[in-house]
């Protein structure tokens, strides 16, 4: 086996080494290791360049990686070199994309090969494009079709050559086709060699988009940020821009310019969106404005369209892509410009794995390429704002809705003073605000941000709770498919006919409402209205997505009941009115970012109504309504709510005005993990500005059944924290049953 440059030192007394020495070069593997291992190149073999895709032998398996930057180590012994098995035919990775890859590795203390391994996520992409078997006139077919070499010819073979050009390739089905002859003329032709077999050529499957192809007319204020992003990707620099403007003020379209700009500048650019697949809408309008859809990266993609995407970015074919965070590692031979639209969502932040926030690494992956990094949100998050005003970032505001239309009126109903009736969750004035609406012949939409029927199912007999057997969670009804579900760990089951702890009959009884619930209520509430359900759990993917978006533009629902996914990004014009079930739901626990993340997704719900000619309305049922998050979004005032999130904070010394980093201990074995939380409590960094807090049970301290404890290291804004880790954890004995993982700059606290 190959050995890491790290443990591959010679001894010093080890002899010179005689003969010849092959030329060797650095390979890193799409592995979990620390590091590339040296690799000799055989006789023959032109030395491959960094970059270049290899194949190698390693523990006895032939893997694929990369030959990488550095150095090999010039003492290890030629007897234990292995060799490079074979070069592939393959653009090779670039410059900027292996320093993004370290930079990556090295920030989020991942190794350097898992980090790589999301950049060549589609093994057989590395293998040539097969190319399908077509046909074209021999020289005797040619002379035929002139009237030479004295062939009688049957009406049907004389059809075949009138429609073939000579040098042209085509698939036999096409030839038939519109010859309108069958496929055993053409054989014929084959056997009497007046055609003979040909490769098809390359068709193209991205089309690339038209930066010239008319697009809508820009309003001043929109104009004059495009062109402040225009200058920005012409330059051909880095720099950063935040690009904030209200709910419907034209965001896409100032930002479409600037791809435009790219396209002119033949480089290639990148939108990352939270929710690629139920993104649908956007689609329709990327086409109006070039042409033409983007090439699509997402988890929906089949294994083909996943190889031939790769491919095509690596070739430069697919000039514009659109996709989720995984995106940002595909190998862009020249990025031009990357665009983070809806930069504030959470779903950015990858959890598991390497966990890295592709927001901010857009930002690192913008300056390794010499791009532009455009950040968009109508509620940007406190750490884009912290850098915009501390001139790190440039900030260009839309102020104003597209076409004159308003913001909505935000109301906030106190439910203490009217609360809904009994076994009910829609207070009597959002469901006289429905009515009103929907006898206008206008949409409202009943929004609450929890799937299922029902989050909590407890027995009335003995007071037992439905909770999943891996996670410290409470099942979730979901009572269309009579189940109960962990939304944590997938864990389902039937939902019982009889308590599991006390055996009591039809004792079951569902606590708090969910999206389903809220849908049955409607149901009883407005039985006239066409409804229609939108959760991941109902839109699974790009289709239904599609297929929503058009059933609501055309009118053919009137009442829209949904979760999270309908906040971002829709445009339905004939939706005036938004009732938010639970206003409250997200400012529930500890989380630092609590109030923040509310205010955010409470404001996008917001935005969805009256984005046309008619007014918008958003009533907001809430127990707190003296709460800062309801008052901000009464005043439309979310710049001083900001302001004041962010004095709250510095003081404290919390993100963005302080680091943060969260250690993981997790096994099967509660005791196991117990004892190397506590010794990494016990051996914990401390010192100026920084402080460690913990060991304590994690919020979910079961879950996937294992049991989970949490440190949180805190440090001043000037403190790196890597080498404060690294060290810290070199000093306490992790057990192969234990798991410890870093979480630099956490969002999630769970």
């Amino acid at each position: 086996m190959p050995t890491p440059e790290k443990k591959s030192r010679k001894k010093p007394h080890q002899p010179a080494l005689l003969g010849p020495v092959r030329p060797r070069v650095k390979v890193l593997l799409p592995l979990p290791l620390d590091g590339a291992y040296d690799y000799g190149v055989p006789e023959g073999m032109a030395v491959p360049g960094p970059g270049s895709f290899v194949e190698v032998p390693f523990a006895g398996r032939e893997l694929r990686g990369v030959v990488w930057d550095g150095a090999p180590d010039p003492t290890l012994s030629e007897g234990r070199l292995k060799n490079i098995l074979g070069t592939l035919i393959v653009p090779p990775m670039t410059d900027s994309l292996r320093r993004f890859i370290d930079w990556v590795a090295a920030y989020t203390m991942a190794p350097p090969g898992a980090v790589l391994r999301m950049a060549m996520s589609v093994p057989s992409a590395l293998e040539p494009p097969g190319q399908q078997a077509g046909w074209r006139l021999s020289p005797a077919g040619e002379a035929a079709r002139a009237g030479g070499g004295g062939y009688r010819l049957t009406e049907g073979r004389r059809s075949v050559l009138d429609i073939m050009l000579p040098g042209e390739i085509r698939a036999g089905a096409d030839i038939t086709e519109e010859a309108g002859v069958s496929a055993a003329v053409l054989r014929g032709m084959v056997d009497q060699r007046l055609v003979e077999p040909a490769l098809l050529p390359r068709r193209t499957a991205f089309p690339s988009p038209d930066p010239e192809h008319p697009g809508p007319e820009l309003r001043p204020e929109q104009e004059e940020a495009a062109a402040s992003l225009r200058n920005l990707v012409g330059e051909r620099r880095f720099g950063v821009t935040l690009l904030a403007g209200v709910t419907g003020s034209g965001k896409t379209e100032v930002y479409l310019d600037a791809v435009a700009e790219c396209l002119r500048q033949k480089r290639q650019a990148l939108v990352l969106l939270p929710e690629i697949a139920l993104s649908a809408q956007w689609l329709e309008r990327f086409q109006e404005r070039f042409g033409c859809e983007p090439a699509l990266w997402h988890s929906e993609l089949g294994g083909r369209r996943r190889r031939n995407t790769w491919r095509a970015v690596a070739e430069g074919e697919a000039k514009v892509l659109v996709g989720a965070r995984s995106a940002l590692f595909l190998p862009f031979p020249d990025l031009g410009l990357i665009i983070v639209d809806e930069e504030h969502e959470t779903a950015f932040k990858q959890e598991e794995g390497v966990i890295y926030h592709a927001r901010d690494m857009a930002v690192v992956r913008a300056r390794f390429s010499q791009a532009g990094c455009v950040l968009v949100s109508a509620t940007p998050s406190l750490e884009t704002l912290n850098n915009a005003e501390g001139g790190r970032y440039t900030a260009l505001s839309l102020p104003r809705r597209h076409g004159g239309a308003g913001l909505p009126e935000i109301t906030v109903l106190d439910l203490k003073r009217v609360p809904p009736e009994r076994g009910r969750f829609i207070s009597p004035p959002l469901v006289e605000a429905v009515n009103e609406t929907l006898a206008r012949g206008e949409q409202a939409m009943l929004f609450l941000n929890r799937r299922g029927y029902a989050p909590l199912t407890l027995c009335r007999t003995c007071g037992h709770r439905m909770r999943c057997p891996n996670c410290t969670a409470w099942l979730v009804e979901h009572r269309a498919q009579r189940r109960l579900q962990c939304h944590h760990c997938g864990h389902t089951e039937p939902t019982p006919p009889s308590c599991p702890e006390c055996g009591a009959e039809n004792s079951l009884t569902a606590i708090g409402p969910g999206v389903e619930r809220v849908q049955e209520e409607a149901a009883l509430l407005f039985p006239e209205a066409r409804r229609l359900v939108m959760a991941s759990d109902t839109i699974p993917g790009p289709a239904a997505a599609a297929e929503a978006a058009r059933q609501v533009a055309e009118r053919e629902v009137d009442l829209i009941i949904g979760t999270q996914i309908v906040a971002k990004g829709w445009h339905f014009p004939g939706l005036t009115l938004v009732g938010v079930v639970d206003a409250d739901l997200g400012l529930a626990g500890g989380d630092l970012r609590a109030a923040e993340r509310t205010v955010q997704l409470l404001h996008q719900v917001a935005g969805r109504a009256g984005r046309a000619e008619h007014p918008g309305r958003v009533l907001l049922q809430s127990w707190i309504p003296d709460h800062p998050v309801m008052q901000a979004l009464i005043s439309g005032d979310l710049d001083t709510f900001m302001a004041e999130e962010a004095a709250a904070r510095r003081p404290g010394g919390w993100p963005p005005f302080g680091r943060l980093a969260a250690v993981i201990v997790s096994s099967e074995d509660e005791r196991a993990a117990d004892r190397v939380a506590r010794d990494l409590g016990l051996s914990a960094p401390g010192g100026e500005g920084v402080q460690v807090l913990g060991p304590a049970p994690a919020p979910l301290s079961l879950l996937r059944g294992r049991h989970r404890r949490r440190l949180l290291l805190k440090a001043r804004r000037d403190v790196a924290v890597q080498p404060l880790l690294w060290d810290w954890l070199s000093r306490v004995e992790v057990p192969s049953a234990v798991r410890v993982q870093v979480d630099v700059d956490p969002v999630s606290f769970l």
